[in-house]
């Protein structure tokens, strides 16, 4: 079962890192990556620009609008995910709970729901 890890942290202590505890983190979060290769769970995983570049658009009653930044204000904002195939959701908690980033914040893990066209 496929499951997606939501990688939140407060962006603040992100830029309070030196460049040389970024780059640390970098590099340690692609070697975890290689490690779910390698155990067969990792699927695809991407970081995200900072949350002031976001753009959240909203379509209804046949208008669009757009609003600069993301949709909540929250102490801790979306920076990346980890999409990866589990056995449960025991499993996937345990490869989460390693994901290097997730030590400034948290890790939301949830199912994929698969869809079918009817």
């Amino acid at each position: 079962m496929k499951y997606l890890c939501l990688v939140y942290y407060d962006e603040r202590k992100l830029d309070a890192l030196s460049k040389s505890e970024f780059d640390a983190l970098v590099r340690e979060a692609f070697a975890y990556n290689d490690v779910l290769r390698e155990s067969g769970h990792y699927v695809v995983s991407n970081a995200l620009q900072p949350v002031d570049t976001a753009t959240t658009i909203r379509a209804g009653n046949g208008k669009l609008s757009t609003t600069d930044g993301p949709f909540a204000e929250t102490k801790e904002q979306l920076g990346g995910f980890i999409l990866i195939e589990a056995r449960d959701l025991n499993d996937a908690i345990r490869v989460a709970s390693k994901i290097p980033p997730g030590r400034l914040g948290s890790i939301e893990v949830r199912p994929i729901r698969e869809l079918t066209a009817a």
